[in-house]
């Protein structure tokens, strides 16, 4: 399973012969896409109003990722490990790398925090496609 990070769905969104979207309705199609919460609301409050309600039931069929309290202890050691590279996350960024490794799935971003917390092994990245 994918958890597709609002930098890519933007890109889909804006250019839908792109190779993000492309790649992106690759993985819808065989249902390897899950949303993690914080994707949804960052693309729900930046979508115009004319645009919100089809992009709201687009959404809508996909598997929604929430964090649970085992996903905050694990976003304290990630923390804590991150310090102690000298590196710092946004949490919007933590909650989906940890909704992914909740699930065994990868991220798919183009945001270096990802390559980031890769480095330190807190994530596993989809590529996607080269651009």
């Amino acid at each position: 399973m994918i958890v597709v990070d609002t930098s890519v769905w933007i890109f889909a969104l804006r250019s839908a012969s792109g190779p993000e979207a492309t790649t992106l309705r690759s993985l819808l199609d065989a249902d390897e896409v899950a949303l993690a919460v914080p994707v949804r609301t960052e693309l729900l409050m930046g979508a115009r109003a004319s645009d919100r309600v089809k992009l709201e039931k687009e959404l809508k069929g996909l598997p929604l990722l929430y964090p649970t309290d085992e996903s905050w202890r694990t976003i304290d050691r990630w923390t804590d490990r991150a310090s102690r590279a000298g590196v710092s996350f946004a949490i919007g960024d933590l909650l989906i790398g940890v909704l992914a490794a909740d699930i065994g799935g990868l991220v798919w971003s183009l945001d270096s925090d990802f390559d980031r917390m890769e480095k330190l092994k807190l994530v596993d990245r989809f590529t996607g496609p080269k651009t």
